[in-house]
């Protein structure tokens, strides 16, 4: 039996995206449809997952270079295992620990600076004493960098 593969209008169906998105993680190469005989795209079964794991690790603030980097190591002629997604979950899920790590540090820091009224990281005694963060420039580095490393 030959492969008919998945319209863009089922696949959309399947996945709730809309076939514009759909055409567009093509185009950043997280699907590789292939053409049936009369040149309409057709997809995998296996797409139908690998557009749900898009979808999800997006949500969960990756990038469409880290996603891409990630299905990469997937294999392209046939459906991921099992093995295959415990593989990509240990290194997403080494990242998504660090994240959760500065979160929750930010969290609970900023309970603090809301009572304290000073509304200026420049100026706080607590982020930044002595103003040490002045030589690496203005921005949100006083939250996000090595602050809270140093004040964990």
């Amino acid at each position: 039996m030959t492969n008919k593969g998945l319209s863009i209008g089922q696949i959309s169906d399947r996945t709730g995206l809309a076939p514009s998105a759909i055409r567009f993680y093509e185009e950043e190469r997280l699907v590789t449809p292939f053409r049936n005989a009369g040149g309409q795209r057709r997809y995998e079964r296996a797409d139908i997952r690998r557009l749900s794991f898009v979808m999800i690790a997006q949500g969960m603030g990756f990038s469409i270079a880290e996603i891409r980097q990630t299905l990469e190591t997937l294999p392209e002629n046939r459906t991921p295992t099992k093995a295959d997604w415990e593989r990509i979950s240990k290194v997403f899920r080494t990242d998504l620990d660090r994240r959760l790590a500065q979160m929750q540090a930010l969290r609970d820091k900023l309970d603090g600076c809301i009572g304290c009224g000073c509304l200026s990281l420049k100026a706080c005694k607590l982020y930044n004493p002595q103003d040490r963060m002045r030589k690496n420039g203005r921005g949100p580095r006083y939250i996000y960098g090595d602050v809270l490393d140093a004040h964990s």
